[in-house]
C-alpha cells in the first residue's frame, strides 16, 4: 500500500472510533436520563459507566451479529449481561437499538416498569435474569455450548472483577476451556471497585490475566478506558482465526470511568437535579467536541474515489449506529443521532412436544426390581433421538441414568460438568433457554438454591412476557427444565448426613414456579418422562429412588401434575394411610399386615400435592397417617391447605411420621442401613401397622 493508501486506512479507522466516541456520549446522556427519570432517582452509576465502551464496541462496532427484530432467531449471536447492575447502559443500547420503545426508560425501577434494577426477560431482548452473583457468565457459556451445533453463533458476555470473587465463575471457566469453547468471548469489567469500596475490591487481583491464562483462556489485556484496544480485540476474536481456545477481553478501568464529575465514581447513587444537570451538560459539550473531530477526519480524506469510497463507508458505519452524517454541498458535515422505530416483533412459537416411538420404551416385569437410573437410560435412549433433549451431570451420572441414556444417542447433548453443580444448572437454564426439553441431575442436597431462585425468576418472566398483549415472547418460550434429584429420602442409607435427602423438598417447596414430583414406582417414572415431553411442563423437581424397587403401577400408567393415586381401597376402610417414594412401598406392606388383623386401610401415593384429594380425605372423617422419609412435606403442605380453606382442624385425627425432631423442628439424617433409618423413625411397615392398631 502507498503512503497515501496507508493515510487513507488510518483516516478511516480513526473515523470509525470517532463515530464510536459519539455514540459513546448518547448512550451515557441517555444512561443518565433514565436514572435520574427513575422512581427513585437510582441508578447503579459506577459499573454502568465503565462498562459502556465495551457494550458500545459490542453492539455499534460491527461485532454481534443479532437481529433486532427477532431475538430467538436460531444462528444469531447472543449477548449475557453478567453484571447485571449495569442494566442501565445496556437498557439505553436496547431502546436505541429499537428492541423496545424509549418510553421505557421513564420510570423504571418501578413497580410498574417492566425495566428493573437488574436485567431480565420482563425487558425484550434480554434472555436471563441477572444480577451481581456471578451467574450470567456461566449461562453464557451454556449458550456457547448450544452454539458450537449448527447453527453456529458466538455468545458475549460482560461480567465485572466483583463478580469473579464468586466461585460460579470459575466453575464455568474451568468447564468452557476443557469444552474449547472458541466462540465464548468474556469482557471483563475490572473497575477496581465494588459496593462496599468503589475504589479498590476486597480481594486484590493483580494477576487476573494469569488466572485465566491457566484455566486456558486467549487473554487480551487492554486499556478500558479507550475504544480502539477494546474494539481491536473484539474484532480479533470475531474475524481472525480461532484455536479452541476461549477469548476473555480483560478492560482495565476504573469504577464511573467516562463519567465527568466524582459523582459518578460510586457504586450506587440517587441523582440530584444539579448534579444530573452538570453532567448532561458536560457530556453534551463533549459530543459537540467529538463531532467536531469526527468531521475533520471526514472532511481531510483525499477528494478521489478512493477517499469518497470510504466517505461512504462511513457514512453507512454511522447509519448502523443510529447515527446520521448528512453531507451537503458547500456546508460542514453534520452528525445527528437518528431515533428508529421499534424493530422487536413476537417471537415464532416453539413446538416444545417431544416426539419419540412409543413402542420403543422399556417394558417391565412386575416380578422383578428397577433401578430409577436404569428406566432414565433406557427412556432416554428413546426420547432423546429427538434432538431438543439434553442434559447435565455432575460427577453423578451413573446414578442419574441421563448421561448413558442421551450418550447412547448423541454424546454431544450429554455433558457432565464434574463437580460443580452450580455451573451444571446454569448450563442446564441456557438449553432451556435455547429450547431444549433439558435435565440436570445430582444428589437432592446439593441443588444450589440460589441459582435455583434466579433460574425460577427466569420462568416467571417468561411466564409474563408471553401472557402480555404484546409480549416479545410467546408460547413455547418458557423454560423446559428437569431437576432430576436423585437419593431423596432414605436412599442414600450410609453415606452421611451431607448426602441425606430428607430436608430438600421443604426448602424448596418455597421457589416459585417449581413442581415438586416424588417417584414411587418404575412405571410411574416412565409415566412421569412422558408426560415432561409432552413439553411446557416448566421446571420439575423430580426425585427418584437409587436403590431398585419394585413395579407398583401398570404399563398404561397416567401421570398427571397435582394427582394422588389410590394403590389399595376398600368400603371397610379404616384409616387412610399416605406416602411418597419409596415410602409408599413401606405403607402396602404395612396394609398387609393389618389385613391379617382383619383391618383394611386406604393406601394413597402422592407424588404431587393433590389438593382436591387431600380435602376428601380430611372430609371423609376417618384417621388419617401421613409416613414420610423426609420433613413432612405433604404434612405441611396439608396443614396450608386446610388453613387456606376455613377448615376446623380435628388435630387428632391427623398423625404424622417423619423425620422431625420430637419438638417437631428439623433435623439432619446420620447414615445407617436403610432398614435401621426406618426403624429409627418408625417408618417400618410393622410399626407402621402398629400406630394404626393403636389409632383405632
Amino acid at each position: 500500500m502507498n503512503t497515501d493508501g496507508h493515510l487513507q486506512a488510518y483516516l478511516e479507522r480513526q473515523g470509525m472510533l470517532k463515530l464510536l466516541e459519539v455514540k459513546d456520549s448518547d448512550i451515557r446522556v441517555m444512561t443518565l436520563q433514565q436514572g435520574w427519570e427513575a422512581v427513585d432517582k437510582g441508578i447503579h452509576i459506577g459499573g454502568a459507566m465503565s462498562a459502556t465502551i465495551p457494550l458500545v464496541s459490542i453492539y455499534y462496532g460491527g461485532i454481534i451479529q443479532a437481529d433486532v427484530a427477532y431475538p430467538t432467531r436460531p444462528g444469531q449471536d447472543l449477548f449475557v449481561l453478567s453484571k447485571g447492575h449495569a442494566v442501565a447502559t445496556l437498557a439505553s443500547i436496547y431502546a436505541d437499538l429499537g428492541y423496545f420503545d424509549r418510553a421505557l426508560l421513564t420510570n423504571s425501577r418501578s413497580v410498574d416498569s417492566i425495566l428493573n434494577g437488574h436485567p431480565g426477560p420482563l425487558l425484550p431482548g434480554i434472555h436471563i435474569p441477572t444480577g451481581p452473583m456471578g451467574q450470567g457468565m456461566p449461562v453464557a457459556q451454556g449458550l456457547a455450548i448450544v452454539g458450537k451445533d449448527s447453527p453456529n453463533f458466538d455468545v458475549f458476555t460482560l461480567t465485572g472483577d466483583g463478580e469473579l470473587q464468586e466461585g460460579t465463575i470459575w466453575e464455568a471457566v474451568m468447564y468452557s476451556a476443557v469444552k474449547r469453547l472458541d466462540n465464548l468471548c468474556v469482557i471483563v469489567d475490572k473497575n477496581e471497585g465494588q459496593l462496599d469500596d468503589p475504589t479498590k475490591t476486597a480481594f486484590p487481583m493483580p494477576d487476573v490475566k494469569k488466572w485465566f491464562e491457566a484455566f486456558g483462556f486467549r487473554v487480551f489485556d487492554v486499556d478500558g478506558t479507550r475504544y480502539a484496544p477494546i474494539w481491536d480485540a473484539l474484532k480479533e476474536f470475531k474475524y481472525k482465526p480461532r484455536d479452541g481456545r476461549p477469548t476473555v477481553i480483560i478492560s482495565r478501568n476504573t469504577k464511573g470511568m467516562g463519567g465527568l464529575s466524582r459523582f459518578m465514581i460510586k457504586h450506587k447513587v440517587v441523582l440530584t437535579d444539579e448534579v444530573t444537570h452538570q453532567e448532561l451538560t458536560l457530556q453534551r459539550e463533549l459530543r459537540e467536541s467529538r463531532v467536531r473531530e469526527f468531521i475533520e477526519i471526514f472532511e481531510s480524506l483525499n477528494a478521489d474515489v478512493a477517499g469518497a469510497a470510504i466517505q461512504s463507508r462511513l457514512v453507512d458505519a454511522a447509519k448502523a449506529m443510529n447515527l446520521e452524517v448528512a453531507v451537503s454541498k458547500g456546508r460542514a458535515p453534520v452528525v445527528k443521532a437518528v431515533q428508529v422505530p421499534v424493530r422487536i416483533r413476537p417471537a415464532v412459537s416453539r413446538d416444545k412436544v417431544i416426539r419419540y416411538k412409543a413402542g420403543e420404551l422399556p417394558e417391565l416385569d412386575r416380578s422383578k426390581e428397577y433401578a430409577a437410573s436404569d428406566i432414565i437410560t433406557r427412556g432416554m435412549n428413546v426420547f432423546a433421538r429427538d434432538r431438543r433433549v439434553a442434559s447435565v451431570d455432575a460427577d453423578l451420572g451413573t446414578t442419574s441414568g441421563l448421561e448413558t441414556g442421551i450418550g447412547l444417542v448423541d454424546t454431544r447433548r450429554a455433558h457432565n460438568t464434574g463437580v460443580a453443580e452450580a455451573n451444571m444448572m446454569c448450563i442446564g437454564e441456557a438449553h432451556a433457554v435455547m429450547g431444549y426439553n433439558t435435565w440436570v441431575s445430582t444428589f437432592c442436597p446439593f441443588f444450589n438454591f440460589n441459582v435455583l431462585r434466579r433460574i425460577a425468576i427466569n420462568q416467571q418472566e417468561r411466564i409474563e412476557t408471553i401472557a402480555m398483549k404484546d409480549g416479545w415472547l410467546t408460547a413455547g418460550h418458557g423454560l423446559d427444565l428437569t431437576f432430576l434429584a436423585t437419593a431423596p429420602n432414605f436412599e442414600t442409607k450410609t453415606n452421611g448426613a451431607t448426602h441425606m435427602g430428607n430436608d430438600d423438598i421443604e426448602i424448596f417447596k418455597g421457589i416459585a414456579h417449581l413442581k415438586i414430583v416424588d417417584v414411587s414406582c418404575p412405571y410411574q417414572l416412565l409415566g412421569i418422562m412422558k408426560w415432561i415431553m409432552e413439553g411446557n411442563r416448566g421446571l420439575i423437581y423430580l426425585r427418584i429412588m437409587r436403590s431398585p424397587s419394585k413395579v407398583i403401577y401398570d404399563k398404561d400408567f397416567v401421570f398427571e401434575y397435582g394427582q394422588g393415586y389410590v394403590l389399595k381401597e376398600s368400603p371397610e376402610d379404616r384409616a387412610v394411610l399416605i406416602s411418597s417414594g419409596r415410602g409408599v412401598h413401606e405403607l402396602l406392606a404395612a396394609a398387609d399386615i393389618l389385613e391379617e388383623s382383619q383391618i383394611r386401610v386406604r393406601i394413597v401415593d402422592m407424588p404431587s400435592i393433590d389438593e382436591t384429594q387431600l380435602l376428601s380425605i380430611y372430609n371423609s372423617n376417618l384417621p388419617v397417617i401421613i409416613a414420610e422419609q423426609n420433613n413432612g412435606y405433604i404434612y405441611s403442605e396439608y396443614q396450608r391447605l386446610l388453613f387456606r380453606n376455613g377448615e376446623t382442624i380435628e388435630a387428632s385425627r391427623l398423625t404424622a411420621i417423619n423425620t422431625l425432631d420430637a419438638r417437631g423442628l428439623p433435623q439432619f439424617i446420620h447414615s445407617g442401613t436403610y432398614r435401621q433409618l426406618i426403624e429409627k423413625f418408625g417408618l417400618a411397615p410393622e410399626q407402621l401397622a402398629e400406630t394404626v392398631k393403636r389409632m383405632l
